[in-house]
């Protein structure tokens, strides 16, 4: 007798090959291809054609893809790359963004539109980082110093909204939800301090070794190390993700050297080949499109939730790198910052969980995300190719920076030359 859950994992695998050959086919590679791995998801889910349905092994199987996902995210992040002005940057735009969207959930809840200010303004604050970095890496701008910027904006975009769920969205005192959180971020920077640490020669051999051959023996202590900064998460009553993005940073440390490359795309293979996947699709199947349509009023409000995610993550951006990019680049960054997904579904989740949240107010807000997905990258790369014909055409367009790059600290590493496009020449 064939398990119920097999069915499902079929149609999930021919999503997941028929949505990047859908991306092929719209001849834009701008489109991610979450966007068709989420539609096709709502069209087979329960909601619609009800040919897939999710259970105990199928949702395990999401569950360790969103933790992947996350994985990767903290696997790319570079500090050395993102320090200084980067991050600092970053770190400004989303406390100003955390003070707006605190500020307009407040007024949003006092109209009855939904139940509480915490569960709203997180959600606002998101960006999806381990999203736009395989748009980035196929548009060949995550390289480029833009994708720096790019990247310390998706880095505290989504660990910052990570550790304000551990302490605002637990049943747990704060207080003692902060003790254990800098617990956990003691034991995540000791194992990093111990990947860093000058590797025994014997140990590296028999890694290397095993690289290639059946045991891969690299891929399973990465995946271990997921496991148990998750586990240890999950125990200390945090968020299971901000284990997971934390084992990916120590992963990228420890695997650092000449055999980086291949241990990330045996990596990348494994969650964007496999299980990354499976979680957007059994987003799709779960997506409550039964709240938007019954509800006339939630329908309403996915246009008022997209705008207040441009106002939240992509004023702020304008601000604050006002005098750091040229104004081409501007709009793109904000349009970047205000893409956000993952965190989204989580937060929307907990907040329908605990009663926190209507469930039309969730299916709106997941909707928005979506949206963002589909419409905020796309556009942002295409004012990026825009700024780069004009600046080739007639040379550099726009306000450039207003002053010279000078090293924040004298530990951070000055940017590489510039070209006309804003892009690195190398």
């Amino acid at each position: 007798m064939v398990s119920s859950w097999i069915p499902t994992l079929v149609l999930i695998g021919c999503i997941a090959v028929i949505s990047p050959i859908l991306v092929e086919m719209t001849r834009n590679p701008g489109i991610p291809g979450v966007v068709f791995e989420l539609g096709l998801g709502i069209i087979v889910g329960p909601d619609v054609l009800k040919l897939a349905h999710t259970s105990g092994v199928v949702n395990g199987f999401s569950d360790m893809g969103l933790a992947f996902l996350m994985f990767l995210a903290g696997f790319e992040l570079d500090l050395l790359r993102i320090r200084g002005r980067p991050l600092r940057l970053a770190s400004l735009g989303w406390v100003a963004s955390a003070g707006l969207a605190v500020a307009i959930a407040l007024a949003v809840v006092s109209t009855g539109l939904v139940h509480d200010p915490v569960v709203l303004g997180l959600s606002l604050t998101t960006t999806a980082l381990g999203t736009l970095l395989p748009v980035l890496r196929d548009a060949s701008v995550f390289d480029t110093e833009f994708g720096r910027y790019v990247m310390a904006v998706g880095t505290v975009g989504e660990f910052g909204p990570i550790v304000a769920v551990a302490v605002f969205l637990t049943q747990r005192d704060p207080l003692i939800t902060i003790a254990l959180l800098f617990f956990f971020v003691a034991t995540a920077v000791g194992a990093a301090l111990l990947a860093t640490r000058t590797q025994q020669p014997r140990v590296v051999a028999i890694l290397r070794r095993n690289l290639h051959s059946s045991a891969q023996l690299p891929v399973r202590v990465s995946v271990l190390l997921i496991l148990l900064l998750v586990y240890l998460a999950f125990e200390l009553g945090l968020d299971v993700l901000l284990g997971a993005f934390a084992a990916g940073i120590v992963v990228s440390l420890f695997s650092a050297g000449e055999d980086s490359v291949v241990i990330r795309e045996k990596l990348e293979a494994i969650g964007f080949g496999f299980l990354v996947p499976i979680f957007f699709v059994v987003c799709g199947m779960q997506f409550d499109l039964h709240s938007l349509i019954h509800k006339p009023s939630a329908l309403l409000q996915i246009p008022l939730f997209l705008l207040l995610f441009l106002v939240i993550r992509g004023l702020p951006a304008l601000y604050v790198y006002r005098k750091y990019l040229p104004k081409g680049q501007l709009i793109p960054l904000a349009l970047f910052s205000a893409t956000g997904l993952p965190l989204i579904v989580v937060i929307a989740d907990i907040g329908v969980s605990a009663h926190r949240m209507a469930p039309e107010n969730a299916a709106a807000l997941i909707a928005v995300g979506i949206l963002s997905v589909l419409i905020f990258p796309v556009t942002g790369l295409r004012g990026l190719q825009r700024y780069a014909a004009k600046a080739e055409a007639g040379g550099s367009t726009g306000t450039a920076p207003s002053e010279p790059h000078t090293p924040a600290h004298p530990d951070e590493v000055p940017p590489p030359a510039l070209g006309p496009s804003g892009i690195s020449p190398e």
